[in-house]
């Protein structure tokens, strides 16, 4: 169970299909409440850093990594090995990337020689446009001609060690997770997936592992206002069968 914190202007916000950002409370907060709930990770995004040309704050991530005692994974605007080795240094176990890969995949394989397969995330923003589905890029503002399914692999090769899969058609709707994509993707490739994009009950948790087998399942809105509480969660999945670490 992955809770996000996705960071705009210092504050936790969350949007539908990416867009109408309301605030969702202070991410240090909220990163220690998930740590004392029994979440297994957590991942923070500057969801503009990229969109705004600029470097993830690093003074927040500090703060926000001194809260936990689980694996934390940051994304946002990292381009280059120094702003990785710089998060690394702030507190971060892994790093997300997205943008930045997609304009230079060398920088997938240059990441992991660098500081293992298991530090690179790479983080996909995909949408259903004209029959397939697409990769985005700036928080999910540019679309590309890239083919979701064909990049994802391509990262594989390159030394991604984990995909973060957000259905940008599924994000906040809370009408449950990308299942065929996301069981799609999951047969494609070896490394862990991570869904993402719209979790709205317990059901849509264990739909997402029945149904897509994947690794993890990350949300927002769902647990930053209060709507499943992660030991709650992690019951009803034990109920259903699903291995978690209670």
């Amino acid at each position: 169970m992955i809770p996000c914190l996705d960071v705009k202007d210092g504050r936790t916000v969350k949007g539908v299909n990416f867009v109408d950002l309301r605030d969702a409370g202070d991410p240090v907060e909220l990163a220690a409440q998930y740590a004392q709930q029994g979440a297994d990770e957590l991942v923070f995004l500057d969801i503009t850093a990229t969109h705004e040309r600029r470097k993830t704050m690093i003074e927040m991530v500090k703060s926000v990594a001194r809260q936990l005692n689980i694996p934390f994974t940051i994304g946002g605007g990292i381009t280059e090995i120094a702003d990785a080795e710089a998060l690394l240094n702030a507190g971060a176990d892994k790093i997300s990337i997205n943008s930045a890969a997609v304009r230079n995949p060398k920088l997938i394989e240059e990441l992991a020689k660098a500081f293992g397969v298991q530090f690179v995330v790479l983080a996909v923003d995909t949408k259903h446009v004209d029959g397939k589905n697409r990769v985005h890029l700036n928080g999910g503002r540019l679309i590309t001609e890239l083919e979701t399914e064909n990049w994802i692999k391509q990262a594989e090769d390159l030394g991604a060690g984990e995909i973060l899969l957000t259905s940008m058609d599924h994000d906040g709707t809370k009408a449950g997770f990308d299942c065929g994509l996301l069981s799609k993707v999951n047969q494609m490739i070896n490394i862990p997936i991570i869904a993402s994009g719209g979790a709205g009950n317990m059901d849509h948790f264990t739909e997402v592992f029945q149904k897509a087998n994947v690794d993890a399942a990350l949300a927002a809105s769902v647990f930053h206002y209060g709507e499943i509480l992660i030991p709650d969660l992690k019951q009803e999945l034990k109920r259903n069968q699903i291995p978690v670490r209670i």
